[in-house]
């Protein structure tokens, strides 16, 4: 299997769109999209700006939007496993507008495979690439214009797993908990979090799904795919 890694910038030098394309956000917004599954959601809707997230709201009432950041009007959540991990979602249907996830997926829409992963999810991600059986994979680095260490260290261990290395996780998690993410959001310096989104975000295959996402009714769609 073929990979690379890829900041958000960086795609827009790609002769074409990537066959299959992996974007991760570790902190925080695909461990709060799958949080979201497991406590229910039906699907994410990804959005392309925090006024389409509102526009859609608005339109849904029903609907729950999320955001990066501290609370604002027109949302009911913000990007926060810590704060997410409670809520009850069964069946709903949620808005996801983060800063750099959400960007990262948009961004590859018309790639024939896109899967949205963390370390909460890294082997069932994984698990589809193997499925897959050759081919190449362009891992979206989303944080610091690809160089955020929590997100690459997840897409290095991803990787890994999908080629069928018995990689030690240790190592790549040790990476994320001294990355510049880890440490705002230790420090309090990131708005709308929780003490506890460092650790629930380096929670190794908390979850047994991965994550895909896929345009529907002019949207991008993200839902929990089973893994096998």
């Amino acid at each position: 299997m073929g990979t690379r890694f890829l900041g958000i910038a960086g795609l827009a030098a790609l002769d074409e769109v990537p066959t299959v394309a992996v974007v991760v956000d570790v902190m925080r917004a695909y461990t709060v999209a799958a949080w979201a599954f497991a406590r229910g959601a039906e699907k994410i809707v990804l959005a392309e700006s925090l006024d389409d997230a509102r526009a859609l709201k608005a339109r849904h009432p029903e609907w729950v939007a999320l955001k990066d950041g501290p609370p604002a009007p027109g949302f009911d959540l913000v990007n926060s496993p810590g704060l997410l991990r409670s809520a009850g979602l069964d069946g709903r249907t949620v808005v996801q507008k983060t800063t750099a996830g959400t960007v990262g997926a948009l961004a590859v829409k018309d790639a024939d495979l896109v899967l949205c992963a963390g370390f909460v999810v890294a082997e069932a991600t994984a698990r589809i690439l193997r499925d897959r059986a050759g081919g190449s994979v362009t891992f979206v680095v989303t944080g610091e214009d690809g160089t955020a260490d929590e997100d690459l260290s997840c897409a290095e261990y991803i990787a890994g797993r999908a080629a069928g290395s018995g990689a030690d996780a240790a190592p790549f998690l040790r990476r994320a908990r001294l990355s510049r993410a880890a440490g705002e959001l230790a420090d309090g310096v990131r708005e709308g979090a929780h003490p506890d989104d460092v650790a629930l975000c380096l929670e190794l295959d908390r979850f047994p799904f991965a994550m895909v996402a896929s345009p529907e009714d002019s949207l991008m769609v993200l839902r929990p795919h089973p893994a096998r």
